[in-house]
């Protein structure tokens, strides 16, 4: 009899049921019939069979596709600047009819004191107001004598000057009354009456009294227990020995006409305050520095001279006789506003800068003309003459009677203060200037010959080098008392900003010159970055946490949920708000503010997904097969990790999925606020952070609608992808 072999059996039965009639047809009961799909591939299958699902899918693979692929082959990056060249009317240069007088050191050895110096340009006026040609005004220590020297020319002298006497209503000391035994000293002759009455009549800080018809009055003395004692006297009061009615006649009229007088080999000054004159004896005069209204203009453009130049220049046509002095002939680049600045346009400079003409009261005048010799230059030195030409005009001529330059009272620039323009076209547009003036006008146009621009925005020269000029129109416009302003159309060369949509920039450019286009697909790449690596973060801490309060319970449990609790009540956008401020205080870069903000986004919303883990843990911490791992001895970190997170994965890929297009959003929020991402790095947000204002949103839709759509687009295809998750791991939710 033959054993029974039961995997014979079986086996012959199986061949049984897989073979197939020669005809190909298979009976019912064939097990080949049947087919058991896995649990992964049954999610797929749902997952597919839900439209928008993929749809959200495909607009997901697009974005990253857009983000991280196109950038490989699109030229451009997203810090590029883009500059072109663009007509643009301009302020091209700048002319003041100087009223302010500048100065300029004669004798360094002499220092004046510095409130001197700053009240010059007030005494200069207030002496031609008066017509007053010389005036001493006393220092702390010195007096000086202020005296014009030229028309338009003053200068300031340092003297010893030592009081002699007052004249007018002064007020004069005539002793001091000490009341530590009532006794009175006088500083001259005696006064009859005055002690007697001082003793009956000082008491307290101040006051008065009379003797004889006349009012004194006392005040606190130097000393403990003494009194000053005053009066007020009109005429001539002495300081020391009196110098009689010729000196008294010769003071008086110097006080009528103004300035110094002599008197016995000894020169005088008088110095004013209110009614009171005061006379002092005069040392001899240093003179330290000049005073004028005069600019200077050298014929040969690119001719700078050294510091002593003009000072020199002025000394010696107040003493009528030569000077010598240094220059040097650079090469000077004509340059458009704008041109050689990245950031800068054509007419930045304020209208408080460029209106400040001369001097304020509180520092020294400074002067603004020609470009001095650079440091360490070669200098040619040589012997000039200066001498008055017409009204208002010095010319200044070299050793061979050559015409080197010119002082006179109208100054143009170019508006940057540069002293490029030529001198032929300062001339006309002073001659101009002066036309106005006369004719009452305060906008004029003049026609005038400027460097001729090619089509990239470069100055053409001709075969010696020089500038080729082309005939202009300049605007000239009064802006201020005696300042006016010159436009004309100028080719710049300058930052490409707010561009139109082009087949060289797809999208336009922004108004840092970066191509949109660009920016957009590193904007996206960081946008997305963020928003996985947030999800990942509040995951992880999520899951730990979430899964040990489901798996332990009791206190552990009451502790996390606390925990949890707690998170939920932080105000996220306040920390965010400190954390930015934080952030911009210490100047961290936009590489540090990405994971910086990162880690706390993630750090202040895992308390959702802990919540999550912790409740599914619950109900499935009850199940067979988890008291199956407990009965074999499999530690509680492999039964937490390895058997309930699994079965907890589904609702997590769920939730971060969902949760991903809420993060984007935050942080395209965070970004547009300013909290977030910094420029020039771009993120979504930072690319609709650059036109803020109804007009520019109104202007340049061509910037923001792309990045709105597309945050759009990106947080709808996750709440799609999430949507899809979520029936297809639970196919009876939609019952």
């Amino acid at each position: 009899m033959s054993s029974y072999n039961l995997n014979k059996m079986l086996k012959a039965r199986k061949s049984t049921q897989t073979s197939a009639h020669k005809d190909g047809t298979v009976d019912l009961g064939d097990v080949s019939r049947v087919k058991v799909l896995s649990p992964g591939r049954q999610v797929f299958k749902r997952f597919i069979r839900n439209r928008l699902a993929v749809l959200g899918t495909a607009i997901l693979l697009l974005m990253f596709f857009f983000s991280f692929v196109l950038t490989i082959f699109y030229p451009y990056g997203q810090k590029k600047i883009f500059y072109t060249y663009k007509t643009q009317n301009v302020d091209y240069s700048l002319a003041k009819v100087n009223s302010s007088y500048n100065g300029y050191v004669i004798d360094d050895s002499v220092e004046p004191e510095r409130k001197i110096m700053n009240a010059m340009n007030s005494n200069i006026k207030r002496m031609l107001s008066e017509g007053t040609k010389e005036e001493v005004v006393l220092g702390q220590e010195n007096g000086y004598l202020i005296k014009e020297e030229a028309d338009h020319i003053f200068s300031l002298s340092e003297l010893s000057a030592d009081l002699v006497c007052s004249a007018g209503n002064s007020t004069v000391k005539v002793g001091t009354y000490t009341m530590i035994g009532k006794e009175m000293a006088f500083d001259k002759d005696e006064i009859p009456g005055l002690a007697e009455e001082a003793a009956k009549s000082v008491k307290g800080a101040s006051g008065s009294f009379t003797v004889d018809g006349t009012e004194y009055t006392f005040e606190k003395g130097g000393k403990p227990k003494t009194f000053d004692i005053y009066t007020v006297q009109d005429g001539f009061v002495y300081t020391g020995e009196e110098l009689g009615a010729d000196f008294e006649k010769a003071a008086a009229k110097a006080m009528e006409e103004g300035g110094t007088f002599s008197y016995k080999n000894t020169e005088y000054g008088i110095s004013r305050d209110g009614e009171r004159v005061d006379i002092y004896a005069l040392g001899d005069p240093v003179m330290a520095r000049l005073y004028t209204t005069y600019t200077l203009d050298t014929y040969i453009t690119g001719e700078v001279v050294t510091e002593d130049f003009r000072p020199n220049a002025l000394k010696a046509f107040i003493d009528g006789t030569s000077f010598s002095s240094g220059f040097q002939t650079i090469e000077l680049k004509e340059v458009v506003e704008g041109e050689s600045s990245e950031e800068s346009m054509a007419g930045d400079t304020s209208e408080a800068e460029a209106s400040e003409t001369g001097t304020s009261e509180a520092e020294e005048p400074s002067s603004a003309d020609a470009l001095e010799v650079p440091a360490g230059a070669e200098v040619t030195e040589e012997e000039f003459t200066i001498e008055a030409s017409g009204e208002d005009t010095l010319v200044i001529t070299d050793a061979e009677g050559t015409p080197f330059g010119e002082f006179s009272l109208i100054s143009v620039r170019r508006y940057s203060g540069e002293d490029s323009m030529d001198y032929t076209l300062k001339k006309q547009i002073a001659d101009k200037i002066e036309e106005m003036q006369e004719a009452g006008e305060k906008k004029g146009t003049l026609t005038v010959p400027i460097p001729e621009q090619n089509e990239e925005g470069a100055y053409v020269r001709d075969a010696d080098g020089n500038f080729v000029l082309e005939e202009t129109e300049m605007k000239i416009t009064q802006r201020l008392e005696g300042e006016y302003v010159l436009n004309c159309d100028q080719l710049l060369y300058k930052i490409d900003r707010f561009a139109s949509p082009s087949h060289e920039h797809i999208l336009g450019t922004d108004g840092d010159g970066f191509d949109v286009f660009a920016r957009i697909m590193y904007g996206g790449r960081v946008s997305l970055m963020v928003g996985f690596v947030v999800v990942f973060i509040e995951t992880l801490i999520g899951v730990i946490l979430g899964g040990i309060a489901g798996y332990f319970g009791g206190w552990v449990d009451n502790l996390v949920m606390r925990m949890v609790d707690v998170f939920y009540c932080i105000p996220s956008l306040p920390i965010m708000i400190i954390l930015g401020a934080l952030m911009d205080a210490a100047k961290l870069p936009s590489s540090t503010r990405i994971w910086v903000m990162m880690a706390v986004l993630g750090l202040l919303g895992w308390a959702g997904v802990a919540r999550l883990v912790r409740g599914q843990i619950l109900s499935l911490r009850e199940q067979e097969f988890m008291v199956a791992t407990e009965a074999t001895g499999i530690k509680v970190r492999s039964r937490i990790f390895r058997h309930l997170i699994p079965n907890v994965m589904p609702q997590l890929i769920v939730s971060a999925t969902m949760g991903l297009g809420g993060v984007i959003l935050t942080e395209s929020t965070l970004s547009f606020l300013g909290l977030g991402v910094k420029h020039p790095l771009a993120t979504w947000g930072t690319i609709i952070n650059s036109v803020t204002t109804a007009s520019a949103m109104e202007h340049y839709a061509f910037i923001w609608i792309p990045v709105g759509l597309l945050i759009c687009l990106t947080v709808i295809a996750f709440n799609f992808v999430g949507d899809g998750l979520r029936d297809a791991y639970d196919p009876k939710a939609k019952r």
